[in-house]
């Protein structure tokens, strides 16, 4: 199944990772491939430690782009971004992993860290490869929705930061 997250509010990848847990819970192998989120830790990273072999989260992005204190060229995320795909694909030659997430990939597209075509062809590939694949981000185009089989859009209704508040240890990280 092709499985998309996606919208402007909070939850796409809290989503994927409740999906991974039901998942991981039912016997399956998961792994999850961050693209845009840098080194920083977050909570994930400690729980899926905790978890064992079943689910493991990689972080091949570098960081938000452009923003931030961003210390990387353009093109050094570009790198990043295809090397997730290269990498992606790769470990689901394995055999290794029933589940693969993609966090964050409708966000490398449209800041052009990705085209249409390497994504597209990503996901045949993909696809084939596993039994279900999840890709996460804010913008998904409209050709990918017609694709997938499940597209749930996060629809921001009132979100803290908006009034000055930053991110919560535990709840956005």
């Amino acid at each position: 199944m092709f499985i998309i997250f996606t919208g402007n509010g909070k939850g796409k990848t809290t989503a994927a990772i409740g999906q991974a847990m039901r998942a991981v819970g039912n016997g399956s192998r998961v792994l999850m491939v961050e693209l845009i989120k840098g080194p920083w830790k977050s909570g994930e990273d400690t729980a899926a430690k905790k978890i064992g072999r079943s689910f493991r989260i990689v972080k091949k992005g570098l960081g938000f782009v452009r923003i931030e204190n961003d210390q990387f060229t353009f093109s050094e995320h570009v790198e990043a971004a295809k090397e997730a795909l290269t990498y992606s694909l790769l470990e689901l030659k394995t055999g290794k992993w029933d589940i693969l997430i993609l966090d964050e990939v409708w966000v490398a597209l449209d800041l052009g860290l990705l085209n249409s075509t390497e994504v597209g062809d990503f996901i045949k590939s993909a696809t084939s490869l596993c039994d279900h694949l999840i890709m996460t981000g804010r913008g998904c185009p409209e050709e990918f929705i017609n694709r997938a089989d499940l597209v749930t859009e996060m629809k921001e209704i009132k979100h803290p930061f908006n009034s000055g508040t930053i991110g919560q240890k535990g709840v956005e990280f």
